[in-house]
Order: C-alpha cells, then structure tokens, then sequence
C-alpha cells in the first residue's frame, strides 16, 4: 500500500497479481482540500498576486525550480535566476533559498526562518519534496513542471494543506499540454 505513485508499485498493479483498492474519500472528512491549477508562464502576473494576496492573509509560499543554476543544453528556469527575481517581485516579503548544493547547516537555517514565518517566501529546488512541513505554507508553485515526475510532483504538493487553510498547488509549464495531458490534470482536479 502506497499513497505515493512509485513506478514500481504502478506496474505492480498493471502486471503483477495485486489488487488495487481505491480510497476516495478523506479522512477524517474535515481536512481542507487543495486545489491544483495549471498556469501558463504568459500569466505569472495573475499568479504572483495571488502569491500576494495569501501571504497578506498571513500564509506562506514555496516556489520550487527544476535547476539550481542555468544550463546551457536546457531552456528552462534555474532557482537562482528565480530567486532574485522572486526577491525583485516581492520585495516587501523575505524570500528563503534552499538547494542541494547548500551545507546541511545552512539549509536546516533556512528552514528555521521559513517555519518560523520569519520569511514568507521558500524558493527550493526538490530538496523539500520529503520530510518539511510547515502548516503556515498554502501555496506550492511548480515551475517547468512538465520537468518532474508524478511522483515528485506528488510529493511536493504534499508540502501545503498541512495546516488548516485552504491549499493550492500551481504546475507552471510554457509548454502546450496534449489533450490527455489536461484530461489526466482534470481527472485530478486542475483548474486551468
């Protein structure tokens, strides 16, 4: 039984002798809900005012990057690219930088503030996708997510609707979805 989409475990279920039971409801039942919307990059600017209008009602807001740095065989966005532009479009907040590359001690320091609502704003790369938790966190924006796995995208979504408040999670992709990629994101509850 798994509540992550591990590769393996989904080819369990389609070629080996399992059974697959289905748990479709919440519990307990009054757990708020997330809602998971697709965002095209020509619309950040709607997006990054509703970052700002969560962190005005007191919540908090990661901003995950595929990359730390920019590469030159990838046309895609680089957390430290995205950092500073983050702290240029934010800059009445505190903006957080966590990454691979980073000494433990410096990462659990960020943490820290972030946790202690002492920055508003978390820019990560996957290093956050396990073992964060933060209820004070609402919002989870997924840069060039077409760049990660269902599973990684699983579980950085896992990183908001840990508190009480309503929990959004945004894939942000340049990329035009095929029809099934966005009938597969509706049949999990995307908004576009």
């Amino acid at each position: 039984m798994t509540a992550t989409p591990i590769p393996r475990t989904l080819a369990m279920t389609l070629y080996g002798d399992l059974d697959v039971s289905v748990i479709d409801e919440l519990s307990p039942p009054d757990v708020s809900l997330f809602k998971l919307f697709i965002s095209l990059t020509i619309v950040v600017h709607s997006m990054y005012a509703f970052i700002r209008k969560q962190i005005q009602e007191g919540r908090q807001a990661y901003i995950v990057y595929p990359l730390i740095q920019e590469s030159e065989k990838m046309d895609i966005k680089n957390l430290e690219d995205g950092y500073m532009h983050i702290c240029e479009e934010f800059p009445e907040y505190k903006v957080s930088k966590v990454h691979g590359k980073m000494k433990p001690a410096e990462k659990d320091e960020e943490m820290q503030r972030f946790l202690a609502n002492e920055t508003q704003i978390m820019v990560a790369t996957t290093v956050i996708e396990v073992g964060v938790n933060v209820p004070n966190a609402s919002v989870m924006v997924i840069e060039n997510a077409e760049r990660f796995g269902l599973s990684q995208l699983h579980q950085l979504r896992g990183r908001v609707g840990r508190g009480a408040d309503q929990s959004y999670c945004i894939l942000v992709t340049g990329y035009k979805l095929t029809e099934e990629t966005r009938e597969t994101y509706r049949n999990h509850g995307a908004n576009e």
